[in-house]
């Protein structure tokens, strides 16, 4: 093992020895200090004051200098070196293509219930990358199970204090980890998650419930052994999201899995409730939260907005209905009485969901000319009749709306397609759906899109 610098690795390393591959333009902010050096799209910076970044997280750190000395490749191949002065929190302006330069860290575990596992084979190659990377979950909060750092890895986060990261818990009795992730080192959380305490380093957690294996008791002894990180001045366990496993009819034979039904969602909900009472008075904060899906798996009501405090594990599934509600709350808070030209749309959403949404979709239906009508389909794709919206593929869409009749347009949730392109889970792509749908497929973001599509006019010659 070398001995690491700082940050990045400078250009006078072992040249045979891995190195980080240039960082990729992708975009130029308008205005910025890369736009008055003449970056353009293509460029590759190799290194900042002779060290090459490994990631993102590097080439920030890199940049916080006053002074830089930047070696930029041209698309052409032309060598530049680009000397600067600027302001210690001025950045440079500029987008990436990756945020890793060195490679994505794959994850070691073999868990039974992982989703990249239960998918079909040949589709596209990146929805077969098992991320466990902790500079993903420290830039974008993705999960990680720490269970195949180094010992630079956990000096670098030590060092560079990377904090909050997101971790997959799931059970923190060593036995029943390491069944869980088929992974000997994943004993080592609670030892893990001293280090992070000792260092006042933070992490919000997650637990993945799998009946029969890690609820119970067993999920009621993760959460205290969590709560024993949570309390202080400076917490190592920020938050707790208590999330119900979810399983596709691609899943390995004999996994030893069972999905979760309405009466295990309900003996969760009872267990966890509870605890979040206890917490409030510990720590002053609920702390651990069930996501949304158990208590659509039960039947009952999903809690109120001010129940989840900050939000904390929205992007876990954790509030987000309630929060998405409140915006249409406000997106609806003034609508017109009437439509000019009366219109028939469809709103796409997953069946899990779709009855939280239906009291919205009345509200819009009493502007008079807008027949909303609410898509809430399953998933044949997945072999689940109860499904998130982000979970719905195109194959999904075709099977669930052929011979409806849908209106002149069909509004679907971007959530639906991947970041960035027109591309559904099951690769098929937005154009393939319309065409074989013969209808026009309207993609929109939160609230404030979906409310605005329903209201928006086209003109006559459109």
């Amino acid at each position: 093992m070398w001995n690491e610098p700082s940050d990045g690795i400078p250009l006078s390393a072992d040249p045979t020895a891995a190195t980080p591959a240039p960082a990729v333009v992708e975009s130029v902010e308008p205005g910025s200090i890369g736009e008055e050096l003449g970056f353009q799209p293509g460029d590759r910076l190799i290194a900042i004051n002779g060290v090459r970044p490994r990631d993102l997280i590097d080439l920030r750190m890199l940049c916080g200098e006053e002074e830089l000395c930047l070696e930029v490749e041209d698309p052409d191949g032309s060598l530049h070196q680009i000397e600067l002065e600027k302001e210690a929190d001025d950045g440079l302006g500029l987008g990436f293509t990756e945020a890793l330069f060195d490679g994505l860290r794959q994850c070691t575990n073999r868990c039974p219930f992982c989703f990249i596992d239960q998918q079909p084979p040949g589709r596209r190659s990146s929805l077969y990358l098992k991320d466990d990377d902790y500079r993903l979950s420290f830039l974008y909060g993705s999960y990680l199970t720490l269970t195949n750092l180094t010992t630079t890895d956990w000096e670098r986060i030590q060092r560079q204090r990377l904090s909050p990261l997101f971790v997959s818990v799931h059970a923190t009795e060593p036995s029943l980890r390491q069944r869980l992730l088929l992974n000997e080192r994943a004993g080592q959380i609670l030892e893990q998650l001293a280090w992070f305490q000792e260092r006042r380093l933070q992490i919000h957690a997650q637990v993945v419930v799998c009946p029969g294996i890690n609820d119970g008791e067993a999920l009621l002894r993760t959460l205290d052994d969590l709560a024993s990180f949570g309390g202080g001045e400076w917490p190592a366990v920020l938050s707790v999201a208590v999330v119900p496993v979810g399983l596709t009819r691609f899943r390995p034979e004999g996994d030893g899995l069972v999905p979760v039904d309405p009466a295990m969602a309900r003996r969760t909900i009872h267990a966890v409730e509870p605890l979040q009472q206890q917490f409030m008075q510990r720590f002053g904060s609920r702390w651990a939260w069930l996501s949304d899906e158990w208590y659509l798996m039960a039947g009952l009501p999903l809690p109120e907005r001010f129940s989840y405090e900050d939000l904390p594990q929205q992007e876990n599934g954790v509030g987000s209905i309630r929060a998405f509600l409140e915006e249409l709350d406000g997106a609806t808070r003034e609508l017109p009485t009437r439509r000019s030209r009366p219109a028939t749309l469809s709103w796409v959403v997953g069946s899990l969901v779709g009855p939280s949404l239906a009291p919205v979709v009345q509200r819009l239906r009493q502007v008079d000319g807008l027949n909303l009508q609410l898509q809430a389909l399953p998933s044949p794709y997945w072999g689940c009749e109860q499904v998130v919206t982000g979970l719905l593929t195109g194959q999904d869409l075709l099977d669930g709306l052929g011979g409806r009749e849908l209106g002149e347009r069909v509004l679907i949730p971007s959530v639906m397609l991947r970041q960035g392109q027109q591309v559904f889970l099951d690769d098929l792509t937005l154009d393939e759906v319309q065409q074989r749908l013969q209808r026009s497929l309207e993609v929109v973001g939160g609230a404030a899109d979906v409310v605005a599509a329903c209201l928006h006019e086209p003109a006559a010659d459109d």
